[in-house]
């Protein structure tokens, strides 16, 4: 006899929901029975359209084809995240992709770099990172022979979850149209039991999977799970978005440039530009917002803007009894530096090897809760590292960042790069050295000393071997096309792959 399929239920659509429905049925489709309920009548917030080299990974695990992905999705590609205004006014700095210079097992490069800077080199620190210099010389090719290079996409969030439904449904997962009416538990384990839609239509599941949104109808209004509130730290809790036509050709990278009372994302589509203004109530009205955002667009308007409240934190268990919460029913951390769909493919991945094809998933969903918990506060404090590293004086908003108390790890992160220059990758392999390097020193938080590693060439002998490697970088940068060439003959919109 057939082993009896594992009913999994998703509640909601939008990326998180059709990424989950689609990873299911890719990954576990001959164990998994998977059904997805969203409703036309309820919009998605629809504006993560900027992510980190970590989807590339998981697009080749999900069999996904590059091509066909961006030519359906509008997208382009990127290769970090240009910061403007944040340590000052009329400061910018690149948050790359790429790995800078060459590695040391006892020192990190920039530590050589500082060295010779002080004995005379006069050179950045970016002149050894080819993705960051190929960012601004707005250059690109997935690869030059056989280095590929590091990056990530720029795309059209909605398009990306109708091009993920329809390749869901050819696998077989089944759509129910229509909103939630009643969620239904077992009185003895406390476990949802089936969800019965505004239709009549009821659906039975072992597994339920919360894509509502901020709502979190499942985990969080009815099976009662808390939200951790981090607004303390992170005090942003509105949005405007808005779209515009284009105006150049598209960088690839994103921008996100600081004002008196929060910042404003620029992300480059092949056909549009994706706009929007993330603020903090406390300290700017939404007209005023408004008014900033529509000061510093470029290019026609080509939607209304759309506003989005928010409350940065987490769920305090992503996983409940048999409910598991992804994307923003587990938490919302603001998309500084684009980690948004991120969150939801570790999640699918996590949620992935620890399935629950059992009734006896208490350690697995306890596993699952760390994992995520831990994960949630890295990225909080990379984000918060952004904002407090500020010299700007012209605000409250400002004030409070450059002010206030920072998480302990992040606290002592900092102190010992400004001390000794030691820096370390992450507790969940995110954000690597150079992340870390490149923010640190790109705000103006500058190590007072370095490892002596440095001085174990002669001076001359170092700067040779940074001189030699700078060209490299150039002569490799030499060879990249224009990224909007290599688009046009790579993924244009709207072609389908042949």
């Amino acid at each position: 006899m057939a082993q009896k399929k594992t009913r999994v239920v998703v509640a909601g659509g939008g990326t998180a929901g059709w990424l989950t429905a689609f990873s299911l049925v890719t990954r576990l489709g001959n164990v998994l029975d998977i059904t997805l309920v969203e409703s036309d009548q309820i919009g998605t917030v629809g504006v993560g359209e900027a992510t980190i080299p970590t989807m590339c990974n998981f697009h080749q695990l999900m069999g996904i084809n590059e091509q066909e992905f961006m030519a359906a999705t509008n997208a382009t590609f990127k290769l970090g995240i240009q910061f403007d205004n944040w340590a000052n006014d009329g400061d910018s700095y690149i948050h790359s992709f790429g790995e800078i210079g060459q590695r040391s097992w006892m020192a990190e490069f920039h530590e050589f770099w500082m060295e010779a800077v002080a004995n005379g080199q006069q050179d950045s620190l970016e002149d050894y990172c080819l993705e960051l210099k190929a960012a601004k010389a707005n250059k690109f090719a997935t690869k030059i022979g056989n280095r590929p290079l590091n990056f990530a996409y720029h795309l059209d969030a909605t398009a990306y979850a109708a091009y993920l439904r329809n390749k869901s449904e050819a696998a077989g997962v089944t759509r129910c149209e229509g909103k939630i009416q009643s969620v239904d538990t077992d009185p003895q384990s406390g476990n949802l039991t089936r969800l019965t839609l505004d239709t009549g239509i009821t659906i039975e599941g072992d597994v339920f999977i919360d894509c509502t949104g901020f709502r979190g109808l499942l985990i969080g209004e009815h099976l009662g799970v808390g939200y951790e509130d981090w607004s303390h730290w992170l005090a942003a809790d509105r949005a405007i978005a808005i779209q515009t036509q284009s105006t150049e050709a598209p960088k690839p990278y994103t921008i996100a440039t600081a004002h008196k009372a929060g910042w404003q994302w620029r992300i480059p589509l092949q056909s549009r530009v994706g706009n929007g203004i993330v603020y903090s109530s406390r300290y700017l009205s939404d007209e005023d917002a408004l008014a900033t955002l529509k000061q510093n667009l470029d290019g026609e308007m080509l939607t209304e803007p759309r506003y989005l409240k928010f409350k940065t934190g987490r769920r305090e268990k992503a996983w409940h009894k048999n409910c598991i919460a992804v994307g923003l029913a587990s938490g919302f951390l603001e998309p500084l530096e684009s980690t948004s769909i991120h969150l939801v493919t570790t999640a699918l991945i996590r949620l992935m090897k620890l399935f629950p094809f059992s009734n006896d998933h208490e350690l697995l969903a306890e596993q699952y809760n760390r994992e995520t918990q831990k994960e949630m506060e890295t990225i909080r404090d990379f984000i918060i590292l952004h904002y407090n590293l500020t010299k700007r004086t012209d605000s409250d908003f400002w004030d409070h960042y450059r002010t206030m108390d920072i998480p302990e790890p992040l606290a002592h992160r900092m102190a010992i790069f400004a001390q000794n220059g030691y820096v370390w990758p992450d507790d969940v392999a995110l954000f690597r050295v150079d992340s870390w390097v490149q923010v640190m020193m790109g705000q103006g938080l500058m190590p007072a000393q370095h490892h002596g590693a440095s001085r174990m060439l002669p001076i001359d002998g170092l700067k040779q071997q940074l001189s030699a490697f700078k060209q490299s970088v150039n002569n490799a940068l030499g060879q990249l096309p224009a990224h909007a060439d290599f688009i046009a003959r790579y993924c244009p919109a709207g072609e389908q792959v042949k």
